[in-house]
């Protein structure tokens, strides 16, 4: 399976009206070929039911590099698995895409490949939180969407607790940056949290709740009682 072979796939199912309102809806000046994320969900799962993981990271790297929207997201789809080793041509292959990150949509696709990696090797968030030093707005807002897994535990272990309050760092840090993805994603991370471990979640916004913009704090107390 070469990335041409998996495009003309993809263009199979192009839909060119479908097309004209996403890329008026992402506001996005690159190609958009209209085609279903269903559709992308389906094409992924076939190649990587077919492929080794070395040819998964080579079609990913090659949709990649088309700069088309839907064959970014299938490129992340492609190593969207908790299963995958090994994986470190996979992870350095995800945060080679970070610089580039130029839209929320093709982002969070990456970064939900990138939670499965982290996942499988939490030491990776060393590597992480270099990305909250950012000057690149996407790089610094994935930071916390590639560690939304971390929100999730309802009994969570040592370590997970220790990583949780990590990132929970990082967000403080962001709290005095007014831009809205910036704003959203500590609100998207604090929100998730609230729903686990309303007590950690409901001290970071008696915290920092005030400085953050109006928006951001209430959707962060979505689940707060």
């Amino acid at each position: 399976m070469t990335p041409e072979d998996a495009l003309n796939q993809i263009r199979a199912h192009a839909d060119p009206e479908r097309a004209a309102g996403a890329k008026a809806y992402h506001k996005s000046d690159r190609l958009h070929l209209g085609v279903a994320n269903p559709v992308l969900n389906d094409l992924s799962k076939s190649w990587r039911q077919t492929l080794d993981v070395e040819a998964r990271v080579a079609l990913a790297d090659g949709l990649w590099q088309t700069d088309i929207y839907e064959a970014r997201l299938a490129a992340a789809k492609v190593l969207t698995q908790a299963r995958l080793r090994p994986d470190d041509a996979a992870w350095a292959l995800i945060q080679s895409w970070v610089p580039t990150f130029d839209s929320w949509a093709i982002a969070d696709h990456a970064c939900m490949a990138g939670q499965k990696r982290l996942v499988a090797a939490p030491e990776r968030l060393d590597q992480v939180e270099a990305w909250t030093q950012s000057d690149h707005l996407w790089t610094r807002r994935a930071a916390l969407v590639i560690t939304l897994p971390w929100t999730k535990q309802n009994f969570p272990k040592p370590d997970e607790i220790a990583a949780r309050e990590r990132i929970l760092g990082w967000a403080a840090g962001y709290v005095p940056d007014r831009q809205w993805f910036i704003q959203k994603a500590i609100a998207w991370w604090v929100r998730e949290l609230g729903k686990h471990d309303g007590p950690r979640a409901r001290a970071f916004l008696d915290t920092h709740g005030a400085q953050m913009k109006p928006f951001a704090a209430k959707e962060a107390a979505k689940y707060l009682t």
